[in-house]
């Protein structure tokens, strides 16, 4: 449920309303406006008289949420939620490109990598420490090693640093990571979410491969539901019929999460097609549809990537695809903070 008040009203009216609410058991959620402040009640609202809330001079509406989840949507959060990562807001009408390779192969590897991508644009640094790979006999990370390297081209670049949590008894291992990330595998593993949920850090949640947009939303209320509202949901295309692409990027999502949820919505062009010549097409559609971001795999040689080399972008063709990027950006009204 939400209550919209008048900025005009009383704090006295304002303070006795909400502490009514609380003695009813709810929690209250407050999102202010210029002309109006949202109360978002949380908990089991049956027994809130709305009729007796709409006869109050303060009310402006009354209004029952259908929908589940309840922090992570719009109605409660009219403006859209802005996440700060070390200086580099996402969310609103800024942009942010997150790049780097699949997995952290070496400390000469990722800062090689770091500089590149900085100095061609980008504002964040990615990487695999932990790798979650479908073959048991597969390249699964350097672990340990791969977050202390991805510390040191932190420091060498400047780059906060988004990397991957696969497991809760590593999460102590995160402690200087400025994004943690929760895969596509593990966007329903509700233990993990609800530990991450309980740190400040920005969290970046990716949709699952087959799972609904409700789905993901319902995922980043188990992480809010905790207290921790800076949340990033991430596309990076769902598993179809089609064989020709990795997944199928379902840009649809941009809109039609927009329309539900204040949260920042980045785009993952390299998993969505699996396919390096097809990331700058869909990068840019990403842009045209109204993502906040993109996540990019790019590697300085991607020939010989330990990982997911097929999808990874080399540096001279992410240079030219953050060319064309920042063109794109005053056509959907958005800006780009990167240097």
């Amino acid at each position: 449920m939400i209550i919209v008040v008048k900025n005009s009203c009383e704090k006295n009216q304002y303070d006795n309303l909400v502490d009514w609410i609380k003695e009813l058991g709810l929690d209250v959620h407050v999102s202010r406006g210029e002309t109006s402040t949202v109360l978002g009640l949380v908990g089991d609202t049956s027994r809130v008289d709305i009729d007796l809330i709409n006869s109050l001079d303060i009310v402006e509406q009354v209004q029952r949420v259908q929908e589940p989840y309840k922090n992570a949507n719009r109605k409660f959060n009219p403006l859209d939620t802005i996440v700060n990562i070390g200086g580099h807001k996402v969310g609103g009408n800024i942009f942010q490109v997150i790049a780097g390779p699949c997995s952290v192969e070496s400390e000469e590897q990722i800062i090689t990598v770091a500089k590149a991508v900085k100095k061609s644009g980008a504002t964040m640094l990615r990487g695999g420490a932990f790798k979650p790979r479908t073959s048991p006999y597969a390249f699964q990370g350097l672990k340990n090693q791969g977050i202390e390297l991805l510390l040191k081209a932190k420091k060498e670049t400047g780059l906060p640093i988004v990397t991957e949590l696969l497991n809760i008894n590593d999460i102590d291992l995160f402690e200087d990571v400025d994004v943690i990330q929760i895969g596509a595998r593990n966007m329903q593993n509700f233990e993990l979410l609800k530990e991450v949920g309980k740190i400040g850090k920005p969290i970046l949640l990716k949709r699952g491969l087959a799972n609904t947009l409700q789905e993901l939303l319902m995922s980043a209320e188990y992480i809010m539901a905790e207290g921790n509202n800076k949340v990033i949901l991430c596309e990076r295309g769902i598993r179809t019929f089609e064989t020709m692409t990795r997944n199928t990027l379902d840009l649809s999502a941009i809109p039609a999460l927009k329309e539900k949820t204040h949260l920042p919505i980045i785009v993952d062009p390299s998993h969505s097609t699996g396919v390096s010549k097809f990331v700058p097409s869909m990068s840019l559609a990403s842009v045209g549809a109204g993502a906040d971001g993109l996540i990019i795999e790019v590697h300085n040689n991607p020939k010989k990537a330990w990982c997911d080399g097929a999808q990874s972008l080399d540096l001279e063709q992410f240079d030219k695809l953050m060319i064309k990027i920042k063109k794109m950006l005053s056509i959907v009204d958005k800006v780009y903070d990167g240097e």
